[in-house]
């Protein structure tokens, strides 16, 4: 009601906050190169999308819904009262958490007393977070938030498993190898149990 009534940011901040956690726990990356290749391709369309064209920030001004998260930038003057809102879309955390939630998966796989690579990848993604902030603030323009996000999250976190001798353990990890192991020798049970019907009769 309060978010209906008022459109507050903090309301708008928090029904946003909920949708991207929602999103994280439901969307999964199957293995770091799909992750690769996903947040790559989005590097490149959130570049385009901002700098290309000003679609994406005319949409974001206009549409008014809990899809993104907003900062008044005149916080300290006004307050709670804010109105010059800088913008984060949903995607720029969803996408980037989807990625560091299966790097934590990797760590938990590696069996270690330290989620190394979480850790990392977490504090990559507050740098990359505050230098968007930074460069927007300096430049007085909108910037895609990918642009840094996504060397932080990919690079940061690729670079400690060169260092460690983790890298080609963490192409080869696999989230649920088990189940597509499953629904590869199902048919061939089927097929040998239908075999062996025919043959009773």
């Amino acid at each position: 009601m309060w978010y209906l009534w008022k459109k507050h940011w903090v309301a708008n901040n928090l029904f946003g906050l909920a949708f991207a956690v929602n999103g994280v726990e439901l969307l999964h990356l199957n293995n770091v190169v799909t992750g690769c290749i996903l947040l790559g391709g989005l590097f490149v369309y959130d570049i385009f999308w901002v700098f290309g064209t000003n679609v994406m920030v005319t949409v974001a001004k206009s549409f008014e819904a809990p899809i993104k998260l907003v900062f008044p930038q005149d916080f300290l003057q006004k307050g709670f009262d804010g109105t010059n809102y800088a913008m984060l879309g949903l995607g720029d955390v969803v996408i980037p958490g989807i990625f560091i939630a299966l790097l934590l998966r990797f760590d938990q796989s590696l069996k270690r007393k330290r989620n190394l690579y979480f850790y990392t990848s977490f504090a990559a993604y507050f740098i990359g977070l505050v230098t968007t902030i930074l460069v927007m603030a300096y430049f007085k323009h909108a910037q895609p938030a990918l642009l840094y996000l996504v060397p932080a999250c990919i690079g940061v976190p690729l670079l400690v498993a060169l260092i460690n001798g983790d890298i080609k353990a963490m192409f080869l990890y696999e989230d649920h190898p088990d189940e597509t192991k499953t629904n590869a020798t199902t048919p061939s049970i089927q097929n040998e149990t239908l075999q062996e019907s025919k043959k009773v009769q």
